[in-house]
């Protein structure tokens, strides 16, 4: 499967390169790459649709969720081996259809926010981040993070539009250190249980080179740790992407706390580079995707009045997943997501540094 597919005009392509244009045209500029995996998810679904559906095939349409890279930050010791509570939001667990689960939304409580504490409080992670255990990565070596996620859609059947979500699920990543060799293992993307291979380059040889928004390893180890410099770098360089400059740059930091794995020094700085974005709050209690209750730093988006939330340990100030929640009403085609609704939510369970594509932490020597 292509770790990269084009984006031409769909005039020019074929059915399925039709569907990824439409899907991709859709995404804020420059979060492609990152959404590389729902979009052939899409374009599996609509071949499963010409090939059995007879009535007209639902079509859905999802938000955009916080990418999907395939690196990330090795603090496995404070999140590892916990115990998974129940999704701490109402909805989930529902059926399959053409891809895109059909339960009811996943909700919650929409927490308060306020701008005080908010540099002490992204000064006590940056702490933290920098004191944690953080192993280089090798040559040979692979970025392991083992996540739990879910999120929700529109899908609109016969002309009707409803809510649907892909219920919560487990997610496995590795990566090489120079993001050229990958594996997935997620049942809301892969057909087979055993997962498939994000390793480039793809059919056409084309191995892209890493940069802010599609990050290796290697090429974070590069950046500048300087608060100041770096986020810089981060206004320059998604300049024109999102809805806002300042939105933008903190939902790139975000992107970084997922699956990215920035070396010790980067890792600590991103938290005070965030300190530095107008409109940063602190929502004081905010719930992963498997209900452990922490301190978020988050971010209203003030286009579609959505917030985003880095969530945190309230004593360890470890990075414990993040969630963004609608928080405004909607109008028009978005209408049916509703104050409170959970537009993606995630947890960290476990962050390491393996010897070998799909070896687990506690099988490594």
């Amino acid at each position: 499967m292509n770790a990269n597919t084009s984006r031409q005009n769909p005039a020019e392509g074929d059915e399925s390169a039709q569907l990824l244009f439409r899907t991709a045209r859709d995404l804020p500029t420059g979060r492609h790459q990152f959404h590389r995996e729902r979009l052939m998810d899409r374009i599996h679904n609509k071949q499963q649709e010409e090939r059995t559906a007879t009535a007209a095939p639902p079509k859905a349409r999802r938000f955009r969720l916080p990418r999907a890279a395939i690196a990330l930050p090795a603090i496995a010791a404070a999140v590892a081996g916990v115990v998974v509570a129940g999704l701490a939001m109402s909805g989930g667990g529902g059926a399959k259809d053409g891809g895109v689960a059909t339960g009811p939304a996943l909700t919650t409580q929409i927490g308060a926010a306020t701008t005080k504490g908010v540099p002490q409080l992204l000064d006590q992670i940056s702490l933290a981040a920098a004191d944690g255990s953080h192993p280089a990565v090798k040559p040979g070596q692979y970025i392991y993070i083992d996540s739990k996620t879910a999120d929700t859609s529109l899908k609109t059947v016969n002309g009707k539009t409803t809510v649907a979500v892909n219920e919560l699920h487990r997610r496995q990543v590795w990566t090489s250190p120079d993001g050229t060799k990958g594996w997935l293992i997620d049942p809301t993307v892969n057909e087979s249980p055993e997962g498939e291979t994000l390793s480039l380059p793809d059919e056409q040889g084309n191995a892209p080179k890493a940069h802010l928004n599609s990050p290796s390893y290697d090429y974070l180890a590069k950046l500048t740790t300087d608060p100041d410099e770096l986020l810089a770098k981060i206004y320059k360089e998604t300049k024109g992407h999102g809805n806002s400059p300042d939105q933008e740059a903190f939902t790139t930091i975000g992107d970084l706390l997922g699956e990215s794995y920035p070396p010790a020094g980067l890792y600590s700085a991103l938290f005070k580079a965030a300190a530095k974005i107008p409109g940063v709050v602190v929502v004081q209690d905010a719930v992963d995707a498997v209900g452990r209750h922490g301190v978020a730093v988050a971010r209203l988006d003030e286009t579609s009045g959505r917030r985003e939330e880095w969530i945190f340990d309230r004593k360890t100030h470890v990075f414990l997943g993040q969630r963004t929640v609608q928080v405004r009403k909607n109008s028009g085609e978005d209408a049916p997501i509703k104050p409170g609704t959970v537009i993606y939510t995630s947890a960290i369970m476990n962050r390491a540094v393996v010897d070998s594509m799909k070896q687990s932490p506690s099988q490594a020597g």
